[in-house]
């Protein structure tokens, strides 16, 4: 088995990287069900699936929202058309459904392997591609963020394929039509994730620096009119004018910079330091800034998306995740061109590979637990548990230990139904007064009870408004989700209790 796998790391490299890389995807896709963080989730799935079934749960629609609501209708279209055409075939299990959603995501990443590979050859040398590729295959995060539906990750394939194609250039007597082409394919990542503007800009500048005028031109013809195909005509058609989505996106993000997450400057720097693994990190991050001049097309988009973000107020760990394995790649082009004269580090080889040795002992550590964990599971399965009672009609989240309740992904429930919920902000007495002045088929069947922190004096407000209040079940939280809310108490992944109303 060694030797074959030396044979193949020696005479067929990519294609031995493409078969880890895909049995990895394929592991985490099997494995790694639930989802990441709130977007890859609830704007994706949730807006898709309640389209396919003849409802708006978001009210993203123009029959149920007078203005757009800032959010591109492309790749939430494409699920549109995947869950309408799996409607017609009969597969409406909501598992199922995600498994094939995560298989389609898996084989779609293995891009990134492939052009990475591709670039860091044509840039460097076999050597430095084979490691590249490899580390884009392996790094213990790739796997799972490869099957999740975060556009933040979803926008890096046509990025990557673009790049591949400028760097390649062309010969023939096509040239202005294959780089219009290159335009076409950037330009979809736009449509997945607005920001990647910034990126594209900062292609389109880096090729005006070098003064290739043929390639900024097809690139830039390519990218507008790819930008006007599925953007301009999309809204003019949704909302009677063009680009109705991409403008008050744009707005929301100035009224709302200072509303969610903020933070230092340089939060993006230690993050992208720290999730590399140092001190391989601080090589590639070396190598990066070294290669600047050189590979000024990669570098270029790439500084300039992450200063951006850096600078922009409103910062969440998820933005910085295109320009992640554009860091990658160039950093280990530019730190294996150093390492190779070097004498200091050709003295030191021991040393070294220590560093090597340390970095993989981490990752691979963290990659199986990480490809396989079942994020937000308890949220998940507690929706999964109450799909076997059919017109449930509404639900309660008591939730009154935080300020405000984690949504519940009714894509997993199979209906859609009211939600209502008891927070430090809407407390109890609230909801008591609502009940008693509502109708009775608007009262909850369900009460969902999150975290056991003053368990009994919240079971006992709840009593008092549901008396037959009777317990059901006990949703567990995955593991890594029970770590990740020690570390931080902001990942609300908890212990789920389900009491039926009896009403």
């Amino acid at each position: 088995m060694n030797t074959l796998i030396k044979k193949y790391w020696n005479e067929k490299p990519l294609a031995l990287i493409l078969f880890i890389a895909i049995i990895l995807r394929l592991l985490a896709a099997f494995f790694s069900k639930g989802f990441g963080m709130h977007d890859d989730h609830f704007l994706v799935i949730e807006a898709s699936q309640s389209w396919v079934d003849g409802t708006d749960y978001n009210r993203w629609l123009p029959s149920n929202a007078s203005t757009p609501s800032g959010h591109s209708w492309f790749y939430v279209g494409l699920h549109y058309l995947l869950f309408s055409i799996l409607k017609t075939i009969h597969i409406t299990e909501p598992q199922t459904k995600m498994l094939i959603v995560r298989i389609l995501h898996a084989f779609y990443s293995l891009s990134i392997v492939y052009f990475g590979y591709r670039i860091a050859e044509k840039l460097s040398n076999k050597d430095t591609a084979k490691k590249t590729a490899l580390l884009l295959a392996t790094f213990w995060f790739m796997s799972f963020l490869s099957v999740r539906n975060l556009s933040e990750f979803v926008c890096v394939p046509p990025l990557f394929a673009g790049l591949w194609m400028i760097i390649r250039g062309t010969k023939n007597k096509n040239k202005l039509i294959f780089f219009i082409l290159a335009g076409l394919i950037i330009g979809i990542s736009f449509s997945i994730r607005y920001q990647t503007l910034i990126f594209i800009s900062g292609i389109g500048l880096a090729l005006l620096m070098m003064r290739k005028w043929t390639e900024f031109a097809g690139i830039t013809f390519g990218v507008l009119l790819s930008i006007f195909i599925i953007q301009g005509i999309t809204d003019t058609i949704i909302w009677g004018y063009p680009f109705a989505e991409l403008k008050e996106y744009i707005q929301y993000n100035i009224d709302n910079a200072y509303n969610y997450e903020t933070n230092k400057w340089y939060s993006y720097s230690l993050l992208i330091a720290g999730i590399l693994i140092p001190p391989i990190s601080f090589f590639m991050i070396f190598g990066f800034f070294r290669s600047w001049k050189k590979h000024l097309i990669l570098f270029l988009p790439t500084i300039l998306f992450i200063i951006f973000h850096s600078y922009f107020p409103n910062k969440q760990e998820r933005f910085i995740l295109p320009a992640i394995p554009f860091v990658i790649t160039l950093g280990l082009i530019g730190w294996y061109d150093f390492k190779e004269k070097s004498n200091f580090w050709n003295k030191n080889n021991k040393l070294y590979k220590s560093f090597w040795i340390f970095f993989w002992i981490i990752n691979l550590s963290l990659l199986p637990i990480i490809s396989t964990m079942y994020s937000k599971k308890a949220r998940v399965e507690s929706m999964v548990y109450l799909s076997q009672y059919p017109n449930i009609g509404s639900i309660l989240l008591e939730d009154s230990n935080r300020g405000s309740a984690k949504m519940p992904p009714q894509f997993y429930l199979k209906q859609w139904i009211r939600v209502y919920d008891i927070t430090q902000e809407n407390p109890a007495h609230n909801f008591k007064a609502f009940m008693q002045s509502s109708k009775k088929e608007d009262h909850p069947k369900f009460v969902l009870f999150f975290n056991d922190k003053n368990i009994k004096s919240r079971l006992d407000s709840i009593v008092a408004i549901f008396p037959k209040l009777q317990y059901e079940t006990t949703i567990y939280p995955g593991f890594v989700d029970v770590v990740l809310y020690k570390l931080n108490p902001k990942n609300a992944n908890e212990i789920i209790y389900i009491y039926k109303t009896n009403e």
